[in-house]
């Protein structure tokens, strides 16, 4: 069961990213932003995604393509309902959110990818200890 503390941590890392990667396509593209505001709307756009994510994963699906595609399908959905909410689209054009949204799932997904790698190597020396620790036990 994944726990609250995780739901947090992933709202969190999420949030930081899209506001630092926020903040260097407004730097490439000369766009102006209201930042106070935009941080709590953007906060709230990431809670609506991750939980909307975590309930995705409730359903297997089969094929990681189709799997990536409704979850970056979502996350868009999420981020133009929220532009059109909070009026986004006066100073981003919808594209760029697009390119963002598209940009942080990708960042999130190999940060992802990376930590599984890292439990998995981790898991693997506490068993072979454990194993050892037996082998030693035994004779």
């Amino acid at each position: 069961m994944i726990s609250v503390k995780k739901i947090i941590n992933d709202i969190m890392f999420v949030t930081g990213a899209a506001l630092v990667i926020l903040a260097l396509f407004s730097l490439f593209f000369g766009v102006e932003i209201n930042f106070v505001p935009t941080i709590f709307e953007i906060f709230a756009a990431n809670i609506v995604i991750i939980l909307g994510l975590f309930l995705r994963m409730k359903f297997e699906i089969r094929s990681f393509i189709l799997e990536y595609l409704i979850d970056i399908s979502y996350i868009i959905a999420v981020l133009i309902v929220f532009g059109l909410i909070f009026d986004w689209y006066s100073a981003i054009p919808v594209w760029l959110i697009v390119a963002m949204a598209v940009v942080i799932y990708i960042f999130a997904m190999i940060f992802t990818v990376t930590k599984l790698k890292n439990d998995a190597k981790e898991l693997n020396k506490l068993l072979k200890k454990h194993q050892e620790k037996q082998t030693d036990s035994a004779s």
